[in-house]
């Protein structure tokens, strides 16, 4: 069992280091909307085809009635710090009972 236990504690970090690396480039998409960065740089075309797809989906469903305020940043953040606390945390758990 301590093999299964194993390979579930190593799915539950590698989760994790995918939603916290997932976090920082939203942060950095909300940082580079406050200022107009060059489009055609290649790190500001990655951060945009990692983000906007989600981001996206988010915009659609909020009214933007609120002042212009883009709060889909926020959401997908508060939706990685759920999955990381609720997911990886169970995960985590999971693996040291069957340890």
């Amino acid at each position: 069992m301590f093999i299964i236990g194993n390979f579930i504690r190593a799915l539950a970090e590698v989760i994790n280091i995918g939603l916290t690396l997932f976090m920082w480039i939203i942060i950095a998409h909300a940082i580079l909307s406050w200022v107009r960065p060059d489009p055609y740089n290649p790190i500001v075309r990655f951060i945009n085809q990692v983000t906007e797809p989600l981001l996206y989906q988010i915009r659609r469903r909020i009214p933007s009635a609120f002042g212009g305020i883009d709060f889909a940043p926020m959401i997908v953040l508060l939706g990685v710090v759920f999955l990381r606390v609720f997911l990886v945390d169970s995960l985590m758990r999971l693996s040291m009972m069957l340890l």
